[in-house]
């Protein structure tokens, strides 16, 4: 029997890339074989507002939702609390109590955010939670509104994301460094940058893995011990310095990229110091899932940015 599957977002960056894996996938074979999938934006299905999530799904039958929306103006957070607060909590609530009331999973995209950057080693699924900006809070009320609910399926926190689709780091120092002679660009906080494709990639096994687990259980029987929440960025660790420069040594720009620190570039929004993610939870549960090296994989970004050129 397919499998249809919502997914929200479907104009941000990891809307985009699953549009692009689920489109270029061969019918019928690998981790989407017997899925639909029906991907939506804000023109359909408007976080912002509760009554067009009830509306929407009134009449449309899913068995999973993906959902890949979010209010990510870290800044912007700052001065839009209550709108940040709707699309990143109340919103959140909203789609769990529809995945808890139709009985069917929920895949929910978190972030490093929810941590206060100032661990010493990489951060693990079960680490107190901290957030030291607006976003990052949102971000945990809509997690902890998931734990609430009882609904099951997976939360998978991310950082540093990046890709060929819409606005993030990588494009931005390329538009950059063509324009200038060089930047200034902080050494003092690290984590480890995400390619999106990857990180889409993890998504569809998860969400085949989830799958699966419903079809041994019976469907009146699903605890709420099975919402788990997973650690997702590429290897490695780097600092927004050492991005910048890798950015620029594999594109070919001629930029040079000066090291400053955090307090020299004052934002409205604290940003963590020490993004890093243990990822051995989600490794030892998909065995088959494929995590590849931040170096590697911002490669393949760039030369898919090169292709739409």
């Amino acid at each position: 029997m397919t499998k249809r599957v919502l997914v929200t977002g479907k104009n941000g960056q990891l809307g985009q890339s699953l549009q692009k894996l689920v489109s270029d996938s061969v019918s019928g074979q690998g981790v989407t074989a017997g899925m639909t999938f029906t991907f939506v934006g804000r023109d359909e299905l408007d976080l912002s507002s509760s009554d067009s999530i009830a509306d929407y799904f009134v009449d449309k039958p899913f068995d999973a939702i993906v959902n890949c929306a979010a209010y990510t103006a870290v800044d912007k957070a700052e001065s839009e609390p209550d709108l940040a607060y709707q699309i990143n909590n109340l919103a959140v609530k909203q789609l769990a109590e529809i995945a808890k009331q139709r009985k069917i999973p929920l895949i929910h995209i978190s972030t490093d955010y929810v941590f206060n950057g100032e661990g010493f080693k990489p951060y693990v699924e079960t680490d107190a939670t901290d957030p030291q900006n607006v976003y990052g809070l949102t971000k945990l009320k809509g997690e902890q509104a998931i734990l609430a609910t009882g609904c099951v399926g997976v939360i998978i926190r991310t950082s540093w994301v990046y890709s060929e689709f819409g606005n993030n780091f990588v494009k931005t120092m390329l538009s950059l460094g063509k324009e200038r002679d060089s930047l200034n660009v902080i050494y003092d906080q690290v984590g480890s940058p995400t390619y999106v494709t990857d990180l889409a990639e993890a998504i569809l096994e998860v969400l085949n893995a989830e799958f699966l687990m419903v079809n041994e259980e019976k469907t009146d029987s699903i605890q709420n011990s099975r919402l788990k929440i997973y650690h997702y960025s590429n290897e490695g660790v780097c600092s927004w310095f050492d991005f910048a420069k890798a950015v620029f040594e594999s594109s070919g720009v001629n930029c040079q990229v000066n090291p400053i620190e955090t307090k020299d570039y004052p934002t409205p929004a604290k940003r963590p110091h020490y993004s890093l993610m243990n990822k051995a939870h989600i490794k030892q549960d998909q065995p088959g899932l494929v995590v590849p090296y931040w170096r590697d994989s911002l490669q393949v970004c760039l030369k898919e940015l090169e292709i739409k050129q």
